[in-house]
């Protein structure tokens, strides 16, 4: 008998869906300011992959527990791009797009797997507002300076750029 990880591994769902201890949880997708905002900042990163020597990608299934697979809106690995198909190591970054139909509860959940995956930041953008937050196992701070901010190694990405502004 096949497990319910090893059927939600094999099964396409269009979007894509977290799976969480046996549970599948849709995520929001489809808008277009989240959609324009996910692309500005995919292409932001890729542009300057080499300069800051990372892989990024889009929506890819990362495996945070045994039981649980989150699907970033983009992620970041430091480094050269990992061989997995799907990720069990932590990214060094994943960010994560607003949508007006997100619950800061459900996506208070998906940070705190992050988290403690060991994913070392994890920015969320709203669209319709503008504004931005990073998170990091030690602190959560809203943007205030315009600049989405890591360090080791150091990515920042101008929110007025990518807003298109």
């Amino acid at each position: 008998m096949i497990s319910p990880v090893e059927e939600y591994l094999h099964t396409v769902y269009r979007p894509d869906c977290d799976f969480v201890d046996g549970v599948l949880e849709e995520r929001n997708v489809g808008e277009k300011d989240h959609a324009k905002l996910q692309q500005e900042i995919l292409f932001y990163l890729h542009e300057r992959r080499r300069q800051w020597n990372i892989f990024v990608i889009q929506e890819l299934r990362v495996r945070v527990s045994p039981t649980r697979y989150r699907i970033p809106d983009i992620l970041v690995v430091a480094g050269p791009e990992p061989d997995e198909q799907v990720f069990t190591q932590p990214p060094f970054l994943c960010i994560e797009i607003l949508s007006p139909e997100d619950r800061m509860s459900r996506m208070q959940a998906r940070i705190d797997d992050y988290l403690s995956f060991g994913v070392h930041y994890v920015w969320v953008i709203d669209p319709q507002t503008g504004k931005a937050w990073i998170y990091t196992a030690e602190s959560i701070h809203e943007v205030r300076d315009g600049m989405l901010r890591t360090e080791n190694p150091e990515i920042v990405v101008p929110l007025g750029e990518v807003f298109g502004r």
